[in-house]
């Protein structure tokens, strides 16, 4: 569907007992200079009134469409999204985030001009006491090309944006693919599938993406548990990456390598230290590659002095480490 010049653009929203703040995202993608928008509300099974705010947004507004599923996860409910889209371009926000009202008309002329695939803009967050939380990726000053391997050396360095929801897609890239079911860490999983695919992502100056940063998240969840599955999941898609690599591309394997000592360190900053023990398979595999790669992350030019400093400490002692670490921090 055309209006004038635009193209419909179908923007994808998945929904999980967010009741206090849907009105607030909701009403930001309405509000939108782009008017041409197709806006799919997806209840993956909300239990708390989410839903029946849902549908008393279809007759405020004739864009908005709400699909009601059962709990699923994320991912479940992204993907039927996807399979209900009619738009030309398709774009995510989380129901607990909202977006400046000029997000996607940036996008969508930002996509004409450069003849792109996938174009993004930044995003800032702000937690539950209003807070502004430290910007995670720096956008740049001036509209940026940014090659598919570039880009990918990005995310591998934790400088790039991964995240679905600041970024505008052309159909044809998420045509006929889903999102991983039952991963964690989704967004990184699927867009390094798609990179080759996309070849220049263009992105934009400026952050027009508004992150709410609340603790109790379905995608943020303070359990302990829940976390130690993300770090895993990072280690997944670490090993995902450095597969896909091959070795002739020596800055970027050397990258890769980097990348997963770095997500392998970070799992063992985290972990219950309850769980360190001979009887968790996946620990004791995180343990054994990380004395395998011992010399490796020692002459890896990217990773820090501190984090040698750290793989070295787990290499010999990882839980006395993690111990001593837990009492500093408690004294910090």
């Amino acid at each position: 569907m055309q209006n004038g010049n635009q193209p419909l653009i179908s923007v994808i929203v998945p929904v999980y007992n967010t009741k206090a703040y849907l009105g607030r995202c909701v009403d930001s993608v309405c509000a939108q200079t782009y008017s041409n928008l197709e806006i799919l509300l997806i209840d993956d099974g909300s239990t708390d009134g989410t839903g029946e705010v849902c549908d008393e947004y279809v007759t405020k507004d004739q864009r908005i469409k709400v699909f009601h599923k059962e709990n699923g996860g994320s991912s479940t409910a992204r993907n039927l999204g996807l399979q209900k889209a009619e738009g030309a371009y398709i774009g995510f926000v989380d129901s607990d985030d909202y977006i400046a009202p000029d997000m996607y008309e940036r996008l969508w002329r930002g996509a004409q001009k450069y003849d792109a695939s996938v174009v993004q803009i930044g995003r800032d967050e702000v937690d539950e006491q209003g807070n502004r939380l430290p910007d995670i990726c720096i956008p740049p000053e001036k509209d940026t090309l940014i090659g598919h391997r570039d880009f990918l050396r990005e995310l591998l360095l934790h400088k790039g944006d991964c995240s679905f929801c600041t970024k505008l897609f052309r159909r044809d890239v998420l045509e006929g693919r889903q999102f991983p079911v039952g991963a964690l860490n989704e967004d990184f999983h699927f867009l390094v599938e798609i990179l080759p695919e996309i070849g220049t992502v263009v992105s934009l100056p400026g952050q027009a993406y508004h992150v709410f940063y609340r603790m109790n998240s379905n995608s943020r969840k303070a359990d302990k548990e829940q976390l130690s599955r993300v770090y895993e999941d990072n280690i997944r898609n670490a090993d995902m990456v450095l597969a896909g690599i091959d070795a002739s591309e020596r800055d970027l394997h050397t990258i890769a390598v980097r990348f997963g000592i770095f997500q392998r360190l970070d799992y063992m900053l985290h972990v219950p230290i309850r769980q360190m023990n001979r009887e968790n398979d996946f620990y004791m595999q995180v343990v054994r590659r990380l004395r395998r790669d011992w010399w490796k992350g020692i002459q890896n030019p990217y990773l820090t002095m501190k984090n040698k400093f750290y793989l070295t400490l787990f290499v010999i002692a990882p839980r006395g480490i993690r111990k001593l670490h837990r009492k500093i921090k408690k004294l910090s």
